[in-house]
């Protein structure tokens, strides 16, 4: 699968917009802000040339918009939740950018403290510690539960070395309809491909794509070595237990191999 990425660093939040696309003909995931995402998640935003942050859709409090399963370095059956306390305003029908977090301070530490307990010997966690200071700061900043999250994924693209770019739903023109909303998006950055994990392909419809002439591409990850696990435990745990550099090339590997992972349908 070709790479289109353009050299430059992924936008802030504040630069993200429906007037500072990318290039027309990459590949899009569109994927709602998680927070320290799982590997296999955090994989299909990598093989993208642009993430669209899915934040205008109703949050999901059974999901991982606000929550993190750390995964222990010595037993992957050792799990803990790692999770941020959040208020929705307007209750269960609230979107993802309206939710915020109900004791960020609290919350703040608590991430600090579990993180460094479960990965603060590894060799890179220096290397995490730094980028991870920008997570904290969103805290103190933000006070929104969705740009912390986003904030977390940001983090470990930098480590991995994405340079693909980052748009917010909100500020793109789409329908309602779960399809038609997801083919709109992809449509209006000029994607030629849309990346799509596999619970999303159980209920997509492709006819909305077709008429976009946009390509679904079912991604999927490998199941063995580092990404044992990939779909249940946040991606901090391979990046600290096998090291960022193995990490990375295992993404790139994915991102541009050819076969059922990355064709058309």
């Amino acid at each position: 699968m070709p790479r289109t990425s353009p050299s430059s660093t992924p936008a802030s939040p504040a630069d993200s917009s429906a007037l500072e696309k990318p290039p027309p003909g990459g590949l899009c995931a569109i994927h709602q802000p998680n927070f320290f995402p799982r590997l296999s998640t955090l994989a299909k935003i990598f093989a993208a040339d642009y993430w669209i942050v899915l934040d205008d859709v109703q949050f999901a409090r059974r999901d991982y918009q606000h929550r993190a399963r750390l995964g222990s370095r010595s037993d992957l059956a050792q799990r803990q939740w790692l999770s941020l306390p959040t208020h929705l305003p307007r209750g269960r029908s609230a979107l993802v950018r309206e939710a915020v977090l109900a004791d960020p301070e609290r919350s703040r530490r608590r991430v600090m403290l579990l993180l460094a307990q479960q990965y603060g010997d590894c060799t890179d966690w220096p290397l995490f510690r730094h980028e991870l200071e920008s997570v904290l700061l969103q805290f103190r900043r933000a006070g929104r539960t969705a740009d912390v999250a986003e904030e977390s994924t940001r983090i470990l693209l930098r480590l991995l070395g994405w340079k693909g770019r980052i748009l917010h739903s909100s500020r793109l023109p789409a329908r309602t309809e779960r399809s038609h909303r997801l083919a709109d998006l992809a449509a209006a950055t000029g994607a030629r491909g849309y990346l799509c994990g596999t619970g999303g392909m159980r209920y997509l419809e492709l006819a909305p794509f077709a008429a976009q002439d946009v390509s679904v591409i079912p991604f999927r990850t490998p199941e063995a070595g580092i990404w044992q696990g990939g779909r249940e435990v946040s991606a901090v745990c391979p990046l600290m237990a096998y090291g960022i550099r193995t990490v990375s090339g295992e993404l790139h590997a994915v991102a541009s191999r050819p076969g059922p992972s990355t064709r058309s349908v």
